[in-house]
């Protein structure tokens, strides 16, 4: 369906042409000697190029008569009358050959766009299957091994607990301690892979429903009362934006884990225009009172994540202020 400019636009050119066309015959019917027959020439070649085979017939047709009326009344000359007859059919059949050409010419653009269109499809579609190729082979490596690793851990952690042990040992409570350490970070080191098992596949979830997942495996976990919100209105992010924000999140919570058990968490998800927020903000541990994994890891987790803020466009703060532990991220979209 035509809009309303390009339908104006089209009636007046209509319009033009049938005024030209009455008046180059005219005047070519008065002086057909005179400049001006190439009025209604211009006329009849401009109708078989722009309008469709009847209404440029109708355009010459009139042409024609209006030339043939005013030319036997004025007594023109016979040779005059036929010349210029077929001078206006012969210009009309010469812009039906260039209409033809240049439809001919916008239907090969149009098939070679979609030929592209297609290929990107396929493209597109061949990375999509490569990818959940190498998903499915991560997943199944990392499932089987990481779930041997913890069900050994839990075995270890059963014989440790056996009563035929003596109590109180210290080499076995911090035997006990290495074990829940690296439960913890068996679970942790599962989840991630997981995580980034998912942004190999097509169709991953929203980043508010991935963050709410987040929220509930942190809860399932024991941790801390924990509260998500979410401002302004949701929209799809690029997928490098969701991963840097997941991934933000993610480490805040295992800093928290890990540096101050037992505080309470603020998670937060902003959707501003141009750009999205998260924080993580929790009360500082008491003094002298680190949390018993504490000395996990190598401490490079927010290094990191500035890292992948900056290649991202993006910028990351964290520190304390005011007796709060703060990691804000803002990243462009």
């Amino acid at each position: 369906m035509l809009s309303g400019s390009t339908g104006q636009r089209m009636r007046l050119n209509l319009g033009s042409l049938i005024v030209m066309a009455g008046a180059g015959g005219v005047l070519a019917g008065l002086s057909p000697n005179s400049p001006a027959v190439a009025v209604g020439c211009a006329a009849a070649f401009s109708a078989g190029v722009r309008l469709r085979t009847e209404a440029s017939l109708a355009i010459v047709a009139e042409t024609v008569a209006a030339f043939l009326i005013v030319g036997l009344t004025t007594g023109a000359p016979a040779g005059a009358l036929l010349g210029y007859t077929f001078a206006y059919a012969g210009l009309w059949s010469v812009a039906l050959t260039r209409r033809e050409f240049l439809v001919r010419a916008e239907q090969a653009e149009h098939m070679l766009a979609e030929t592209q269109r297609a290929r990107e499809a396929e493209t597109h579609a061949a990375a999509l299957a490569e990818r959940a190729r190498i998903a499915r082979d991560i997943h199944d490596v990392l499932a089987h091994s990481l779930a041997a690793v913890s069900v050994n851990l839990q075995a270890a952690e059963g014989l440790l607990a056996s009563d035929t042990l003596p109590a109180g040992n210290p080499e076995l409570i911090k035997a006990k301690e290495c074990i829940d350490r690296a439960g913890t970070l068996t679970r942790e080191g599962l989840a991630t892979a997981r995580r980034a098992i998912l942004a190999l596949r097509e169709g991953t979830a929203p980043l508010p429903d991935q963050l709410a997942s987040l929220v509930a495996q942190y809860r399932a976990d024991g941790d801390a009362a924990i509260n998500l919100t979410v401002t302004g209105a949701p929209r799809p992010l690029p997928e490098h934006a969701t991963q840097v924000a997941y991934r933000t999140a993610q480490e805040g919570l295992t800093n928290v884990r890990k540096h101050a058990p037992g505080q309470p968490v603020t998670l937060g998800l902003g959707f501003e225009p141009g750009y999205v927020t998260v924080s993580v903000a929790n009360p500082l541990p008491p003094a002298g009172h680190p949390g018993p994994l504490a000395e996990t890891g190598a401490g490079a987790g927010l290094t990191g994540l500035k890292e992948r803020a900056a290649l991202a466009g993006g910028t990351l703060e964290a520190g304390p202020a005011d007796g709060i532990w703060r990691v804000d991220l803002t990243i462009p979209t």
